[in-house]
């Protein structure tokens, strides 16, 4: 099993790379587990198709009675879709929702029951707090690959979230697999993420180019990957399933 957490500034677009990383490893023959990591709760809706209930919610319904079926559920092709969910607004700490989310879904003996070749854990990265680090830190992920565009806050999050794999370095915790550039058009972007890249001790992996058939295939609550197959930007998300499999496989 591969273990991948794809971690990125707010907003960044890691929700719509990493659930079209796991439609494209799902079409190559994986079994795929997505686990989305933000109180949002929205990482997987365009694999499942709909917004699926998160496991914080359904422990706020159910409690103990909780199975694994009330939280995973199955989405395009080889896919499972898992939501940690967050609290209750203004009550409740996210990073906590996430260790709860976790604990619940070993117990429930989620991994052993699906069985899946990878699993991709969605992680905001605006703050590395105790519970969003859970990926890095707990052996929960072999690998991070941090989703950035060349524009300042994008960089300074990216920046931070190397810096605490770093901090984990010598613990044999996740290690740091590259960087995905999400393009954002700016102006000499590729040499200036580059840069910033090597200074975390990192490198670029792969450009996900700007393409309105993102947005596209999101108003049909689709991947790319399954709305437009054909596309070039789906062969940009082929691409990079294939380069992180060559850097996971090392």
């Amino acid at each position: 099993m591969i273990k991948i957490a794809i971690y990125g500034k707010g907003g960044i677009g890691k929700s719509t790379t990493t659930s079209n990383l796991s439609a494209a490893f799902s079409l190559m023959g994986y079994r795929v587990l997505q686990v989305g990591c933000d109180p949002k709760a929205d990482s997987t809706k365009n694999l499942a198709g709909y917004q699926i209930p998160s496991v914080l919610d359904q422990l706020r319904k159910k409690d103990n009675d909780i199975t694994k079926e009330d939280i995973v559920f199955p989405g395009y092709g080889k896919t499972f879709c898992v939501e940690a969910g967050g609290p209750t607004p203004g009550i409740g700490c996210a990073g906590r929702g996430i260790i709860t989310a976790f604990e619940k879904m070993e117990e429930l003996g989620v991994y052993e029951t699906y069985q899946p070749d990878i699993v991709l854990y969605d992680v905001l990265g605006d703050v590395v707090c105790g519970g969003f680090a859970m990926p890095i830190r707990q052996g929960y992920a072999d690998y991070v690959f941090i989703v950035t565009s060349g524009e300042a806050m994008a960089l300074y999050a990216a920046s931070n979230i190397a810096y605490a794999i770093n901090q984990f370095g010598t613990r044999n915790y996740a290690k740091l697999g590259g960087m995905i550039l999400n393009e954002r058009n700016v102006e000499n972007e590729y040499e200036i993420t580059e840069k910033a890249a090597q200074e975390m001790g990192s490198s670029i992996i792969a450009c996900i180019p700007r393409n309105g058939v993102v947005q596209k295939a999101e108003a049909e609550t689709k991947t790319v990957i399954e709305a437009f197959p054909d596309s070039e930007m789906s062969q940009s998300y082929e691409h990079l399933a294939k380069k992180i499999l060559e850097v996971c496989n090392g």
